[in-house]
C-alpha cells in the first residue's frame, strides 16, 4: 500500500474535491504509517502523473498540508513528513488577555484569515499570573500552534520557554525570550511619547491633562512613563489617578484613558452636563475600535493596528516561518481633542 493508493481510494468520495482528496489520502496514509515523521512525499510533477491530477491541484494540497504543520519543504530536496499528529495540528490555542473590543478586532481578523480548516481555541488569562500558569499547563501539547499575548511578570519567561519555538508565537506585549522565538507585538513609550508631542498645540489649550492608570492592572508601564516624561519635558500641568470617578468632570480638562471604563463614565457625565467634547473636556484614549470612530462625533485615539497583527499572526499559523515585528502605532484625530 502506497500514498498513491491511499489518494485514489477516494476516488469513489464524490463530495470532495480533487484538492480535498489529495489532502485526506496524505493525511490517511500518516494515520496508517504508510508515512512516518521524515518520509519524503513524491515530487509535484510524480504525484500529479501517478494519480492523473493536474500539478497545480497537488502544488495547492501540498501547500494546505504545509500549513497544517504535516509537511514542510526543503530546499531542492521536496516535501518531507514532519508531523505524525494529524488532529492536532489543525488546532490552535489563542491565549488572550480579555474579551476587549479591540481583542475582538483581533479575534475576527485571526479568524478568518485562518480559513475554516484551522480550529482555534480562545482562553483569557485577565493579567492574572496564576491563571495564565494554570492555562498554560493545562493547554501545553494539546495543541499544533500557540499563539499567546504574555503577562510581564518574572514568572513568564520561564513559562513560555517550555514550548518549542516553532509552535509558539507572542503578540501585544513584547517578551524576551530568546531570538529563536517569534513574535508580532507592539511599543507603548516611545509610541505614546510621540502622539503626545502631536497633540501639543490641543493640549496647550486645556488647562490640565490627566491619565487614568491602575498600577495593579494589565495596563502597560510604558505609558505612564511616556506620560511622565511628557508633562517634564513640556511643563505641563498633569496628574495621574487610578480611576474616574463619576460626578467628577470638570472644564478645561484632557481625560487621557486607557481603559474603557474610564471612558463611558466620562463621557456619561459630558452628555449629563450639556458639554462639549473637544470643547469643554478633551478626550484621548488608548486602541481603537469601531464604536470610538463614531460615538460623540468620534474619539481621538492612539492604537496599533489589530487587524493587521491579526492578519500576520495567522500568516505565522499557516506557514510557520519566523517573524520578529512590531506593528507601527498610529494616532487618530477626532473631535474629542
Amino acid at each position: 500500500m502506497t500514498v498513491f493508493d491511499k489518494v485514489r481510494e477516494l476516488e469513489e468520495m464524490p463530495l470532495l474535491s480533487k484538492n480535498e482528496q489529495l489532502i485526506n489520502g496524505v493525511i490517511n496514509a500518516i494515520d496508517e504509517k504508510i508515512l512516518i515523521q521524515g518520509s519524503r512525499l513524491p515530487s509535484v510533477k510524480n504525484m500529479a502523473e501517478k494519480i492523473n491530477f493536474a500539478p497545480k491541484t497537488v502544488a495547492k494540497a501540498y501547500k494546505n498540508l504545509k500549513s497544517k504543520g504535516l509537511i514542510e519543504s526543503r530546499d531542492r530536496l521536496g516535501y518531507f513528513v514532519v508531523n505524525e499528529d494529524t488532529i492536532q495540528v489543525a488546532k490552535v490555542a489563542l491565549l488572550m488577555y480579555a474579551f476587549h473590543p479591540f481583542q475582538e478586532v483581533f479575534y475576527n481578523a485571526f479568524r478568518d484569515t485562518l480559513g475554516e480548516h484551522i480550529h482555534v481555541d480562545v482562553f483569557f488569562h485577565h493579567s492574572n499570573i496564576d491563571l495564565f500558569e494554570t492555562i498554560l499547563g493545562n493547554i501545553k501539547g494539546q495543541y499544533g500552534m500557540y499563539v499567546i499575548a504574555p503577562i510581564p511578570h518574572e514568572k513568564t519567561k520561564k513559562l513560555l520557554m517550555d514550548f518549542s519555538p516553532n509552535q509558539l508565537l507572542l503578540v501585544d506585549r513584547f517578551e524576551d525570550v530568546g531570538t529563536k522565538y517569534s513574535n508580532i507585538t507592539q511599543e507603548f513609550e516611545i509610541a505614546t511619547y510621540k502622539a503626545l508631542e502631536e497633540l501639543k498645540t490641543q493640549i496647550l489649550q486645556f488647562d490640565e491633562i490627566i491619565l487614568f492608570y491602575k498600577t495593579n492592572s494589565d495596563y502597560p508601564k510604558e505609558v505612564l512613563k511616556a506620560f511622565k516624561k511628557f508633562i517634564k519635558n513640556e511643563n505641563i500641568n498633569g496628574r495621574i489617578e487610578a480611576s474616574y470617578i463619576s460626578g467628577n468632570l470638570k472644564k478645561g480638562t484632557i481625560y487621557f484613558t486607557i481603559g474603557d471604563g474610564d471612558l463611558w463614565k466620562i463621557l456619561k457625565d459630558c452628555q449629563l452636563n450639556g458639554w462639549l467634547i473637544g470643547k469643554d473636556i478633551g478626550v484621548f484614549s488608548n486602541n481603537d475600535g469601531p464604536v470610538k470612530e463614531i460615538i460623540c462625533g468620534g474619539i481621538t485615539t492612539f492604537s496599533t493596528d489589530f487587524r493587521l497583527m491579526a492578519q500576520q499572526a495567522a500568516q505565522f499559523v499557516l506557514d510557520r516561518r519566523p517573524v520578529n515585528k512590531t506593528i507601527p502605532t498610529k494616532l487618530t484625530r477626532r473631535n474629542s481633542l
